[in-house]
């Protein structure tokens, strides 16, 4: 998968309403947006539901990629302005968050490596905007740039963290 491919697949979505464009830009990201949704919420079914919130979202608001940057980076940053809203939506969120983080992490607890374990503790004790740095950084790939676009924070803010 190439920059340049997912920009052919996005002008064939914003000039046509392509469906099946849209729907290999989906199967080619979701993975990355579920993964980071996954590492901000502690919890794989609020994390699910909001994948397919950010999808929904991107595909609406697909036009106002200028092609600048990556595609993902952008999708990274749909998908952190999903989770933002949803939690200032839901005012249960951190006692909910708590409960499920404890009952997911109990349970996979019996499949993942030591070092998975590691990570996710070591993410649960990060700030909301240091969780989504990290992980768009090293489990995303994003530069210092894409990740200061996908988070609204200044580049300086970003390689601080």
């Amino acid at each position: 998968m190439t920059r340049s491919e997912d920009h052919q697949l996005v002008a064939r979505v914003v000039s046509g309403g392509d469906a099946d464009a849209f729907g290999e830009l989906v199967r080619r990201h979701q993975s990355h947006v579920r993964n980071f949704l996954r590492k901000l919420t502690g919890d794989f079914t609020l994390a699910d539901d909001l994948a397919q919130d950010c999808f929904m979202h991107a595909w609406d608001k697909l036009q106002t990629y200028s092609g600048r940057g990556s595609f993902i980076g952008w999708l990274l940053k749909v998908a952190y302005t999903t989770f933002l809203q949803s939690k200032r939506k839901s005012k249960r969120y951190a006692e909910i968050l708590e409960q499920v983080g404890h009952a997911a992490a109990d349970n996979s607890r019996s499949y993942e490596s030591d070092e998975v374990g590691d990570l996710d503790r070591f993410l649960a004790v990060l700030t909301e905007e240091e969780r989504a740095v990290m992980v768009m950084s090293y489990a995303c790939g994003l530069s210092h740039r894409e990740i200061a676009e996908a988070t609204s924070m200044p580049v300086g803010t970003v390689k601080s963290v």
